[in-house]
């Protein structure tokens, strides 16, 4: 059985029917100045019951391609964003 990859991020938009944006921020070291500096990435996330609203923080987990730009599927909300 393949491994499947599990992100966990801030939802930042709900783009679409069913669809949300995920930013998913990681913390990495400078390769020359050795300071931890943040990179940022945004992941498209089916979110079938359309429950994550914007701010939530969730984890996806890796699924079969959904549509071009869509290979994850909405897990659990992990803390729900103020409202």
């Amino acid at each position: 059985m393949a491994y499947k990859r599990v992100i966990q991020g801030t939802v930042v938009k709900k783009s679409g029917d069913k669809t949300i944006s995920l930013l998913v921020e990681r913390k990495v070291m400078h390769p020359r100045y050795h300071k931890i500096v943040k990179r940022f990435k945004k992941y498209l996330v089916h979110d079938e019951k359309n429950q994550a609203n914007v701010g939530d923080v969730v984890t996806a987990i890796e699924c079969r391609p959904i549509s071009k730009r869509k290979s994850f599927r909405l897990k659990e909300i992990v803390q729900a964003g103020v409202k």
